[in-house]
C-alpha cells in the first residue's frame, strides 16, 4: 500500500505505516475523544490492516484549532482532507459520535463521486431514524454537565477529579455533543456500502433495540453484533470486539 506523509496529514494521528497493508481503516473518535484512542489498534487488528486513525479539531494534536459544533462542517472538511488517502481500499469505523461521522462521511464521498468505502462499521450509536436522544445534552448548566459525565464511563476519573483537565475537557465535550444534538438524518437512501453495527447490550442509548434500525440504511448488506457492556463495551469486551471487527475487516477484503 503506498505510505503517507503523516505531518501533510493533520487529520490523521497516531499513525503507524504498514506497507504491507491491503486495507486502511479510517477510526472516528467518541465525542470528547481524539486520535489517541486508537493508539495501539494496529497490534490488535490483522496484520494487511493499516489503521489510520481521525484526529478531529480542537484536541490533542490540533489543540490550537477551532472546535467545530456542526457535522456538516465536519464531514466537509474531512472529505477534503481524506481525499488523497482514499485511492486504496479502505474501511471506516466509528465509535458513538465517531459512527455519526463515519456514516455522513460516507454519504458525502458518494454525493462527490469518491470511492467509498469497502465496509462501513458503525458502534454504539443510535440509529439516525429514531427520534434523537442524548445522555449528554450539550447545554446543560455546568454543574449537571459534570454530574452526567461523571455518570457515564467513558471520562477517567483522574480527569473528573481534575479541574484543570476538566476546564480542557468540557469545552471540547460540549462542541461534540452539540454535534451530535443538533444533528438531523436528511437523506434516508440506504447506502450502497455493506454495513456492520457493533453494541453494547446494556447501552442505555444504544442498545439492541436502537441499533437494530439501521438496517433500513444498508443497501448493500447489514449485520448486527451486540457485545456484554455498556456504552464503552469495546474496552470491557476488548477481546471479544477486536475479534469480531478482524472477522468483519478480513470478508472485505480477504
Amino acid at each position: 500500500m503506498r505510505p503517507f506523509d503523516p505531518r501533510r496529514q493533520p487529520w490523521i494521528s497516531h499513525h503507524v505505516p504498514n506497507p504491507a497493508a491491503r486495507l486502511r481503516l479510517f477510526c472516528f473518535p467518541f465525542a470528547g475523544g481524539g486520535a489517541s484512542a486508537y493508539r495501539g489498534w494496529a497490534r490488535e487488528l490483522p496484520s494487511d490492516v493499516e489503521v489510520c486513525p481521525v484526529q478531529y479539531p480542537g484536541r490533542e494534536t490540533r489543540i490550537t484549532e477551532p472546535l467545530q459544533t456542526a457535522l456538516p462542517v465536519l464531514v466537509r472538511m474531512a472529505a477534503g482532507a481524506l481525499e488523497p488517502l482514499l485511492d486504496e481500499p479502505y474501511a471506516f469505523f466509528g465509535h458513538s459520535m465517531g459512527a455519526l461521522m463515519a456514516f455522513e462521511l460516507t454519504r458525502e464521498l458518494l454525493h462527490r463521486g469518491l470511492r467509498p468505502p469497502e465496509q462501513l462499521v458503525l458502534s454504539a450509536y443510535r440509529a439516525p431514524t429514531l427520534p434523537h436522544w442524548s445522555a449528554l445534552p450539550y447545554d446543560l448548566p455546568h454543574d449537571e454537565f459534570v454530574d452526567r459525565l461523571r455518570k457515564l464511563e467513558g471520562t477517567p476519573q483522574a480527569a473528573l477529579d481534575s479541574p484543570e483537565l476538566m476546564e480542557m475537557i468540557l469545552p471540547i465535550l460540549r462542541a461534540d455533543c452539540q454535534v451530535c444534538d443538533e444533528y438531523r438524518l436528511r437523506d434516508t437512501t440506504p447506502l450502497p456500502v455493506p454495513l456492520a453495527v457493533f453494541g453494547g447490550r446494556s447501552d442505555p442509548e444504544a442498545g439492541e433495540a436502537q441499533l437494530q434500525p439501521w438496517q433500513a440504511l444498508a443497501g448493500a448488506g447489514f449485520t448486527l453484533r451486540m457485545f456484554d457492556g455498556g456504552h464503552f463495551y469495546l474496552n470491557s469486551a476488548r477481546a471479544g470486539f477486536m475479534s469480531a471487527l478482524s472477522e468483519v475487516l478480513s470478508a472485505r477484503h480477504g
